[in-house]
């Protein structure tokens, strides 16, 4: 075993797992970042990867040999070859130096593999004041009912034919929040439903994929949705019942959680503690 839980476990301020992203907080043992470790050799995905789903090979691999592993901090990097290239160290610890020793540590393994980006990652407690960077939030299934909204939310596919064909646009204009990558995997054939909202018979909105996984331990939880409304309809409630539409989606379909991350003071995040998710932590970037 290559980490001691001992000292690991007290440094994770919130269920942040290097390649994979937030997990759920009873998913948080030492055997899911051996697994990480374990996978980087074999350029596989776990199984409980939310990104398996889109297929290939896993693009972020963590890089054993440079984790510093000690009683006070932890330094986990990571590699991805996307685009120009970008190093991650995953900061864990209680003093505010494990941030510049994680940004040294980025810089320097950048420069050796050649990559442009070079960012420290560090989890921040639920509780910690003037917050940046994101949220991470749970909705919990197994704690309430979720029923269908009212509005006009229905799966693209459900839409009459000359209302489906906005769908390109919408997602095009939305490129920026994931939407045209959606939109190819929706093309191929390649992912689960995606609901969308229209006004005037043109797509405004949408969300999804909607997918079930099973995580570490077994639980079914929602996949990750990429969830967009365009700027000039928002203020309407869309928004709302999109969101509503997708929890139903997962309640009835088995789900018993979804973890989401939303930026600090952005329209989702509103919408989010709205709705009264459980606050798990945050995460802040800094650039090396």
């Amino acid at each position: 075993m290559f980490f001691r839980w001992d000292w690991l476990r007290p440094q994770l301020a919130a269920p942040i797992v290097p390649t994979l992203g937030p997990i759920h907080p009873d998913a948080l043992t030492v055997s899911v970042f051996e697994d990480i470790l374990r996978a980087a050799d074999t350029g596989d995905f776990l199984p409980y990867d939310k990104d398996r789903r889109w297929g290939g090979e896993k693009d972020e691999k963590a890089l054993p040999e440079d984790v510093v592993h000690q009683p006070e901090h932890t330094l986990i990097p990571t590699l991805s070859r996307r685009g120009r290239g970008t190093v991650k160290v995953f900061a864990y610890g209680l003093h505010d130096s494990v941030v510049d020793e994680a940004a040294e540590l980025a810089a320097k393994l950048a420069s050796v593999h050649d990559v442009a980006g070079a960012r420290a990652v560090r989890p921040l407690r639920p509780d910690t004041a003037h917050p940046r960077g994101t949220r991470i939030q749970l909705k919990d299934f197994t704690a309430r009912p979720c029923p269908a909204p009212d509005g006009p939310v229905r799966p693209v596919t459900a839409w009459p034919t000359a209302v489906q064909k906005t769908f390109a646009p919408f997602a095009e204009a939305m490129a920026g929040d994931g939407l045209a990558f959606l939109h190819t995997q929706m093309q191929a054939g390649r992912c689960g439903p995606v609901l969308a909202t229209a006004v005037e018979n043109r797509i405004v909105g949408a969300i999804g994929p909607l997918e079930i996984q099973p995580d570490a331990t077994g639980r079914r939880q929602l996949l990750p949705q990429y969830f967009a409304i365009l700027p000039e309809v928002r203020g309407q409630g869309l928004g709302r019942h999109l969101w509503r539409a997708a929890m139903h989606w997962g309640q009835s379909h088995g789900a018993a959680y979804q973890i989401l991350q939303t930026e600090v003071g952005g329209p989702s995040d509103q919408l989010c503690r709205a709705e009264g998710l459980a606050f798990l932590g945050f995460t802040h970037t800094t650039p090396a």
